[in-house]
């Protein structure tokens, strides 16, 4: 919301503010309005408190002191005519207060000569937990193995937050919690999910109100569990069900669910439409999911799922993420001159959008025909939606005085260097805004293609020489009168760059030197500073890389150490004088080994090969001359090994591969690096493990899965060296032997369709060459494979979670041959069957999520469980559709401002594209330059404050989110002690003179 003041226009017969031009925002200049120091905040007067009075605070800094009025309801309280109450201070104490008389809203009005302000409103509201009903309560019958409900039914209470515990038998012994006890702390019930014969006793309900101070029981209730042979057992039953739960962002939240049942059920806890956050932690054995500090993303549907061996129950419901009202633009305290043009800015966010308006003097003000001194007062703007109020306070006044230099004179000495640019500021106080004039002695200035009068006073002189050396005098005039006042030029030598660094070009390790000196006026001091792409070096903190030659004042050459891939880069030496400063820059290219690629993954998976896929990592100024894959399997529990691809050599140019040579059925991950002339990089990080193809009809295969170590070829100890497998079943007389001639072979696949599933079977090995034959190996059990699985996932469904994301479940498959399950995935109109992406996992799982998808694309689904025999039937296809493609264009970042101890980091909002998610908000990330990882916050604002940290670099990230995911990334580098230090204008600086005043 914004107010317009225009057309303003003096008033001859109101002449408040005119004497004087004084700034009146610190405490120690004129008058001004009331600030509160101290505001009401909302009160629990217990009915029985021994103390008979209620205190509401109010205090405001105020010059000349303020007055308080206080108000119930938004009506005036007569403070004379009511001996209930009574001012102290500004402090509101209501004496003997009455409950149907006293309770209410209050708020405080605080009043001078400047404008009136109104505190925020606090309520007054009276606690009280009354005492049980003395009626004697039902004894409670229950067989054994059956669940108990003991009702706790607190009597009439306010507030409404209770505590709630069970007394067992007499007081102070109090029951213990745990997986099989549950107190309710909604209800007070307390909840046995099965009795067994330790639970017979009195019970008793205790309730405590923290914010009264008291606390209650009730009568107590027999517990008797009757004996039951044998005892029988019930599926889970939830009778603990978390109703919808509204929260609000920063708040911690906690939700509660308890079941019933024998034995005794387990506690699950999911999202249905994600993850739990992050933020998230379980307690009371399950019965308690906590949220804490909650964001915007954790509102969701989240299920409770009760599990035991009989049967198992689940509830759902929504938790609902709002916010209290924020200032995301406000309003601050100001002065503006009398026929001026000033618009005023309030916007608040929060979940509902927060209702704004505006006071003046406590008055609701929005008319403004045009600015004038009655314009002067207190404004207030006001936020407000069904969590709360906030309130955003300003003191506008409206001046006007003749000019005067008394605060702040034109410099009296100004140094400007030979051929540079000279600015003299010219800044009275004046209103309305003066016109400006300059003089050089006696001679009247104009503006020229040299000289130039700004709008503001500041006069510009271009090119100057020691011809412009003399006096200048300001001249400011307005309509309340003029006033002028002068200072002095004098011309230095100009800084010049003597010796500019030269480009370099080095290997890592070596070092190098960058040279530089300048030539500068002999009465004025010069400093050399040295950056690197635009960020100061720290020479304490980089000593070990880093040196400065100083040989002589005029020179500052830059010794660079043991170079590193990170000090490539531009380098700028910068010559400055307290007047002046030049630059001279030159690039440094350190050579090295590549970096590691990036986004390897696997497609097109066969039984004995994969198409492999990667993006180039950085060459480092050398040009990558070739990739070696290398890949490891899940049986061998080997390092890594060079996979053989085809073609047998990866070109450097290369962003693609075929691994060739694999075993069937085998899960692999791979890894790529990359070698240029100065070196091999670092491997890329693994792919995401895969499982090859089957190979022919496993129902009838044995598999030798005893891995052998090949023996060398020192050890050959002849020609035609190779390997006798023999094998029989377990409980056989008669060995089957196979020859492998493959010296280097590991493994031997038997095809036998007479085979059942899981026979046992004896397996040794030997091996043998031109000569003969040596002994056999120890013997080893194996097993023939099962059958495949008979049975289809059911209850298959599906949810998108982003624009290349979603998550898949499904009922488990119960044949207890399962190892695990494969999910299929493709896009429906653009992709064939036989290219689906496929995801593997084991059978304790039976939910996965799958990645790599097409935004906005129409996909199907399907399940299959498998074992060492192979595939089961596929489940039926599942339809579902991902969102729209996250923002594609990055946040522009607008500013970066240090305020205090932090920095504000503020962008422009991102518009989606047509075919782009709606942004849901931004991320940020705040971490040190050199790491990836840091502070992740996200926010709905287009700004946000980040600690200032006093050393090192770091790299703010900014990035819209949405449905669809993450957006494109923003970066913007704070140094933390260079961004401060080291700031040079491109003019010429003005220098007062440090011998000014001395005799």
């Amino acid at each position: 919301m914004r107010l317009f003041l225009s057309d303003l226009l003096v008033p001859d017969s109101f002449n408040l503010f005119v004497c004087m031009c004084v700034s009146f925002l610190s405490d120690d200049a004129t008058g001004y309005g009331p600030v509160f120091e101290d505001q009401p905040v909302e009160t629990i007067y217990p009915e029985e408190s021994p103390e008979a009075k209620i205190t509401m605070s109010c205090r405001a800094r105020a010059n000349p002191p303020a007055t308080y009025q206080w108000r119930l309801n938004s009506q005036n309280i007569d403070l004379d005519g009511d001996n209930h109450y009574t001012l102290v201070g500004g402090d509101l104490v209501i004496s003997n207060p009455i409950k149907n008389k006293h309770v209410g809203n209050y708020s405080c009005v605080a009043t001078n000569d400047y404008g009136t302000v109104v505190s925020r409103e606090a309520g007054v509201q009276f606690g009280y937990l009354d005492f049980f009903s003395s009626e004697e309560r039902e004894a409670v019958h229950v067989k054994e193995g059956q669940g108990a409900v003991l009702l706790c039914a607190p009597p009439p209470h306010y507030p409404h937050e209770l505590s709630f515990r069970w007394i067992l038998n007499e007081f102070p012994i109090f029951i213990t919690l745990d997986k099989r006890r549950f107190v309710s702390q909604t209800t007070g019930n307390l909840y046995i999910s099965k009795v067994d014969s330790s639970d017979s006793g009195n019970y008793s309900c205790f309730v405590s109100s923290a914010s009264i101070a008291k606390s209650v029981f009730s009568k107590f209730i027999p517990l008797v569990p009757l004996a039951e042979r044998p005892i029988r057992k019930y599926p889970a039953d939830i009778k603990v069900k978390f109703p919808d739960t509204y929260a609000l962002v920063g708040q911690n939240v906690t939700i509660e669910c308890f079941a019933l049942g024998n034995p005794i059920p387990q506690i699950r806890w999911k999202k249905t439409n994600g993850e739990l956050p992050s933020n998230h932690d379980v307690s009371m054995a399950g019965a308690h999911l906590h949220l804490y500090n909650v964001q915007y993303e954790d509102e969701g549907t989240y299920e409770c799922e009760a599990l035991n061996s009989k049967g198992k129950d689940w509830h759902r419901a929504r938790v609902f993420v709002e916010a209290f009202p924020e200032w995301t633009e406000s309003i601050n305290s100001t002065e503006k001159d009398i026929s001026s043009d000033y618009t005023m800015s309030c916007v608040a966010s929060g979940k509902p959008k927060p209702h704004v308006q505006w006071l003046k003097n406590s008055y609701r003000d929005l008319r403004f025909s045009g600015l004038t001194f009655k314009d002067s007062g207190m404004y207030q703007c006001i936020a407000e939606n069904r969590h709360g109020v906030i309130y955003a306070n300003a003191e506008l006044r409206v001046i006007a005085c003749a000019p005067t230099f008394e605060h702040n004179p034109v410099k009296w000495r100004i140094l400007g260097a030979k051929n540079g640019r000279v600015v003299i500021e010219c800044k009275p106080k004046a209103a309305p805004k003066p016109s400006f004039s300059w003089s050089k002695g006696t001679e009247l200035l104009f503006n020229s293609t040299r000289v130039l009068i700004w709008e503001d006073g500041s006069l510009e002189i271009l090119n100057v020489t020691e011809a412009d050396e003399g006096r200048y005098t300001c001249f400011a005039e307005n309509n309340r009168g003029k006033a002028n006042s002068t200072g002095s030029l004098s011309i230095t030598e100009a800084t010049k760059i003597t010796l500019a660094p030269s480009n370099a070009d080095v290997k890592v390790g070596e070092s190098t030197h960058m040279q530089c000196a300048a030539s500068h006026d002999s009465t004025l001091d010069i400093t050399f500073v040295w950056t690197l792409d635009a960020h100061a070096i720290d020479f304490d903190r980089e000593g070990s890389h880093y040196e400065r030659n100083l040989n002589g004042g005029s020179s500052g050459e830059l010794l660079i150490k043991n170079t590193q891939l990170k000090h490539s880069g531009r380098y700028t030496c910068t010559a400055q004088t307290p007047v002046d400063n030049v630059t001279a820059s030159a690039n440094l290219v350190v050579r090295g080994p590549p970096g590691s690629p990036g986004g390897v993954r696997v497609e097109e998976i066969r039984d004995k090969s994969v198409h492999l896929i990667w993006s180039r990592g950085t060459d480092n100024h050398s040009p990558i001359s070739k990739y070696t894959i290398q890949c490891r399997d899940s049986f061998s529990q080997e390092d890594w090994r060079d996979a053989t691809t085809s073609p047998p050599d990866v070109e450097g140019n290369a962003e693609t591969a075929t691994v060739v040579d694999l075993f069937p059925w085998t899960e692999y991950e791979f890894r790529v690096i990359a070698t240029n002339t100065l070196g091999t990089g670092d491997p890329s990080s693994p792919s995401p493990k895969v499982t090859t193809l089957e190979a022919g009809n496993l129902s009838t295969l044995i598999s030798y899965s005893v891995y052998l170590q090949p023996v060398q070829p020192q050890y050959y100890y002849g020609r035609n060296f190779g390997y006798i497998v023999a094998f029989k079943p377990r409980d056989g007389y008669e060995w089957r032997k196979v020859t492998v001639a493959d010296p280097e072979a590991k493994h031997y696949v038997h095809k036998d369709s007479s085979i059942l599933a899981s026979t046992e079977f004896e397996v040794k090995v030997k091996a043998f060459n031109s000569k003969g034959e040596g002994p056999y190996s120890l013997m080893a059990v194996i097993y023939s494979a099962q059958d495949v699985p008979s049975k289809a996932p059911t209850s298959v469904g599906a949810r998108a979670l982003s624009a290349t994301e979603a998550i898949v479940w499904w009922l488990p498959v119960t044949q207890h041959t399962v190892e695990g399950y494969q999910v299929r995935y493709w896009r429906k109109a653009e992709d064939s069957e036989t290219s689906s992406q496929r995801v593997v996992v084991s059978s304790r799982e039976n939910q996965t999520r799958l990645d790599n998808m097409r935004p906005d694309s129409h996909y199907l689904i399907e399940v299959k469980a498998y074992n060492a025999a192979g595939y089961g039937p596929p489940s039926q296809h599942l339809q579902i559709y991902t969102k729209k493609a996250p923002p594609s264009r990055p946040p522009k970042i607008i500013s970066k401002k240090l305020k205090g101890t932090s920095v504000n980091i503020a962008w422009e909002h991102v518009e989606p594209l047509a075919n782009e998610s709606t942004i849901d908000g931004y991320k940020v990330l705040y971490r040190q330059a050199s790491k990836s990882t840091g502070m992740l916050f996200t926010t709905g604002k287009r700004y946000i404050d980040l600690p200032m940290h006093k050393d090192g670099d770091y790299i703010v990230e900014v990035r819209a989110y949405s449905e669809g995911g993450d957006g494109a990334v923003a970066q913007v580098r704070i140094s933390g002690k260079t961004s401060i230090k080291y700031q040079h204008n491109t003019f010429t600086k003005m220098y007062e003179d440090p011998f000014r005043g001395r005799n």
